[in-house]
This record gives C-alpha cells, structure tokens and sequence, in this order.
C-alpha cells in the first residue's frame, strides 16, 4: 500500500501521489435533473490529466439518484427511501456510462466500486474493499465510488457522500481530500452577502466559531451542503488528511496548488489516528438508540476507556438489534461516547444492573461478554 506524502500546504496538492476527489450532484446535473455531459467531461479532463501524469485518482462521485429522476419521470427527488433506491438503480449505470465513455477518451479505464457504512466498519468487508481499490489503483484504473443506495437503509448508511470520501480517503491512505460542489470556499457568512469573506485556512475548530453554514442548495438534487463538507472535512482530519473544499469548475487549480477555496490544515500537535470505525461512529453513524449509564460506567468509559458492562446500565430507548450503533450518555443525558452494542433492545432491559457472571449463570457462556465492547467504541467531544 502506497506511504502518504507529506501535504502540509494546499499548494503540495501539486505533488499529492495520491488524492480522493468527492464531486456532487449539482455539479454534475442539469436544472432538469439529467447528467450534463459538459459538465462531467470538463471534471474528467481534470482528473485523467492528474491520472496520465502519474498520479492516482479515486473518484467519488453523487450523482446516480438525479440521474435516475428524469428516465423515471420524476421532477424531483423523492423524500421516501424505496423511489430513492429506485432513481438510484436506474441512474447509476447512466452515470458510469457517462464516466466510462469520457475517461475512455484519454484512454483511462474506470471501475465501479458502491459501498455500504457495513464495509468500513466489518473488518472482512474493510479489508475486501481496500484490497479492491488498491489493485484498480494498481492496475491504472480509476475508481469510480457511490455510496450503494440500492440497499443501503435509513438506520445504517453514510448518510452524504462528502463523509464517504472524508472515510475511502482514510480507506486508502490518501495525501489529501478534495471536496467539490457548486460553491467555490466556505465563507463567513452566506456568499450572497455583500462583504461576506472566504475562510482561507481553518487549523481547528475556532477558525470556524460563529460561522454559520448551509445546507444542500436550491436545486435540491443533493443531499448536502458546505455544513457535510465541514463534518466530512473533521473526519478527513481526524484521519491525518487534509482537504480542501472548493467548486468544480475550479478543480484544475484546486489539483494544481493554486489559492482556492478553503484548506482545512492538519493540526501542528498530531494525535494519533482513529480507525475507520472509529470515524464512521464518531462522525457518520446514526445511533439507533441510548444507553443510560451510572456514574462508575461513566468514569470507566470516558476515563479508562473500558468497555461497557451490563452492571453500568441503568436505562435503555430506543429499538435496536446487536451490532447497531447507539450512545451511551450520562444521566443528565449527555452523550459521551457512541458504539456497537452486542444485544438487542429487547434482551438489554433484564439485564441492567447484573454482572456478566450472574448472566451466564442464569442464561448460558453467551451472555458472559460486553454491552459495547471497548474496541467497537469512540469518546464523542474529541
């Protein structure tokens, strides 16, 4: 697997070997809500010229549910889940086409690669999907990855492609993130506004205190914003990638160093990297439930990073089955860490309060182990 190479400054982005590319849905589609072939060929010829230059490229691109809007004759897209998955299965293969037929022009191969949150935070599944991207990489091609919303449900999903590409940029150790949509930086206050500013650089969280960012934008062809971008940028940071986050049409300069959009810096103090479970927890997972714990669960989780027993447990809400995320919180209800718990919301409720030793009398060897195990767990607030 490729080493990163040090991306200190938005202009090493010039010598990046290797950089992660999010674009979104409206800059890919017309008002209608069809591909605009124009505007997908100006990102290829990019992207293919970093490509034959000697640089590897994966693409992450939205795009397949717009795309599916008008072939189904829908003019907008739909809110619930199944018309959803609908659009996306007829608009996915038109995109690719789309992708296939402008890369072949400068003679580049791509590869469709549709993920699920289930494959980066499997271990068998991580490992497949990592193996996969670095052989394609390995081979001259150039990934083209979705999130895959044919199957892909409410309760476990990424949830926008901007923190899909902030976790395939951790996936496959990539020198740098670059987000792009149809605004050209964040600002301090809507771009609209007259004096409103861009935001250059942002080293930490305070550069951004008493900035106000938007959601997705009037087209409503998206599921973002530049406030998905800011979370996906944390988690690219988080990981040890830096991103810049800009518009599509300048994603030749953006690729080329050049002073655009806004750069969010690795932090000068590097702490130590969170897996990529750690980060879909943290920043991508929706919780399908909370767990309440006592003031010695609480010291054990947020101090000792133990993990968490049946004895800790005081409350529990929501409907959950083993293996989904939820939160644990104080008794104020603060949440204070996120993770995998190992029984259902319908096991958990007779549980509390016992120890493991009890449980595995009364119930058998199984029930001898962790609520959330210490491993499948993440401190929230850090």
């Amino acid at each position: 697997m490729t080493t990163p190479s040090p991306v200190a400054r938005r202009e090493d982005l010039a010598q990046a070997r290797r950089v992660v590319v999010k674009v979104g849905s409206s800059s890919l589609t017309t008002a209608a809500g069809g591909l605009d072939a124009s505007r997908l060929d100006a990102l290829v010829d990019v992207l293919a010229r970093r490509r034959l230059g000697g640089g590897d490229v994966v693409l992450v691109s939205s795009g397949a549910i717009a795309a599916g809007l008008a072939p189904l004759g829908l003019r907008k897209r739909p809110r619930d889940l199944a018309s959803q998955q609908a659009a996306a299965s007829v608009g996915q293969g038109l995109l690719l086409a789309e992708y296939t037929r402008a890369f072949a022009r400068a003679g580049l191969t791509v590869g469709q690669v549709l993920l699920t949150a289930e494959d980066v935070v499997r271990r068998t599944h991580y490992g497949n999907a990592q193996r996969t991207l670095e052989r394609l990489l390995g081979l001259g091609v150039v990934p083209v990855v979705n999130e895959n919303d044919t199957v892909a449900t409410h309760e476990i999903r990424f949830g926008d492609n901007d923190r899909l590409a902030a976790l395939v940029a951790h996936l496959v150790r990539a020198d740098a993130l670059v987000l792009l949509s149809d605004v050209d930086a964040l600002y301090d206050a809507p771009p609209s506004t007259p004096g409103a500013r861009r935001i250059a650089t942002v080293r930490g969280p305070e550069d951004l205190s008493g900035v106000t960012v938007g959601s997705a934008g009037a087209a409503g062809v998206g599921t973002g914003g530049m406030s998905t971008k800011v979370e996906a940028a944390a988690i690219a940071v988080a990981a040890g990638v830096p991103t810049l986050v800009t518009s599509a049409t300048l994603a030749h300069d953006a690729l080329s160093g050049v002073d655009v959009g806004t750069w969010f810096a690795l932090p000068t103090a590097r702490r130590a990297r969170r897996s990529t479970r750690q980060l879909w927890l943290a920043h991508a997972a929706a919780p399908a439930g909370r767990l309440v714990l006592d003031d010695g669960a609480v010291r054990a989780v947020r101090a000792n990073r133990s993990s968490l027993l049946p004895a800790g447990v005081v409350g529990v809400s929501g409907r959950f089955r083993a293996g989904d995320p939820v939160d644990l919180v104080d008794g104020n209800g603060h949440a204070l860490a996120r993770g995998l718990v190992n029984y259902s919301s319908e096991e958990l409720p007779d549980m509390l309060g016992r120890s493991t030793r009890e449980l595995a009398r009364q119930w058998g060897p199984a029930y001898e182990r962790e609520v959330v195990h210490r491993d499948h767990l993440v401190l929230l607030g850090r």
